[in-house]
Order: C-alpha cells, then structure tokens, then sequence
C-alpha cells in the first residue's frame, strides 16, 4: 500500500491552525491546488460523513468524505469518494500538534492508498509535492496573514 507525507512548522498558534484545519468546508481558502469547495446541502463543516466536493484548480473534481474528526487529539481523517486519480481506498489525515516552546504548530499530512503498482511512486510523490507541501504552505500563509 503506497503512502505520502509532508509536514511543515506554522509559526502560528496550535488553535489558530486547527480552527482552520477542522473547517472540512473551507479547504479553498488555503490549498491552491483547490478552486472551490462546496459541502453537500445543509452538512455542517465538522460533522463526520459529510461530503465535499473539490474543484480543483486544473479543472478536475474530487469528492471527499470526513471519516473522522478528533478535537482533543486535533486529527481530521477523510477518504475520497470519486475522483480523476486512479486510486482505491484513499485514506489522508491531518494531525495539528503544538510545539509548546516556541508557540508554533506542527502539521503532518499524511495519505493511504491502493492503486497500480505501475502508478505508485509517481502518485505518491504528486500527493506529497503538490498537494500536500503545497497544501501546508498555503495553510502557513493562511493561518499568518492578518
């Protein structure tokens, strides 16, 4: 089973970071790879089984479902119900951690999937690079800007 991870410290607060994170709806305002994202009629952001939809910035559709939301442990985990990449049981998650002595946050994003061994290393390392680092960067910015 293929896997990708990417982390970043935010030189933000661990519950700025999180606030922002947990919104499963709000996902356009921070990841460019993302142009839109519209949650499914009356689901609220944080309930589990809700179901986005992602347009993406290259024109592509993804739907995701939230399989897990833990405010204690501040970890989102969603799988992707549809999408163009040609991926099985799609499994990320978002894991927010305080990094107590400098008042920063940590975020790891990290994904699970099955797919065509032929495909693996390629995918893996687009969901790492462009999604996620990029993902991280654009949350950095997004939880930094006044």
């Amino acid at each position: 089973m293929p896997e990708a991870f990417a982390n970043a410290v935010i030189p933000a607060r661990v519950t700025t970071v999180w606030r922002v994170v947990r919104d499963f709806g709000g996902l356009a305002a921070w990841q460019p790879a993302v142009a839109d994202c519209v949650l499914s009629d009356g689901q609220a952001p944080g309930r589990v089984g809700c179901v986005r939809t992602l347009s993406m910035a290259d024109g592509e559709t993804v739907v995701e479902s939230l399989l897990a939301l833990d405010d204690h442990a501040r970890s989102l985990t969603y799988g992707i119900v549809s999408s163009p990449y040609p991926v099985q049981r799609y499994q990320a998650t978002l894991r927010v951690l305080p990094l107590t002595t400098t008042d920063e946050t940590f975020v790891g994003w990290s994904v699970n999937f099955d797919c065509d061994q032929a495909h693996a290393d390629e995918l893996a390392n687009n969901f790492r690079t462009d999604i996620f680092a990029a993902g991280l960067r654009g949350l950095a910015d997004h939880c930094c800007t006044p």
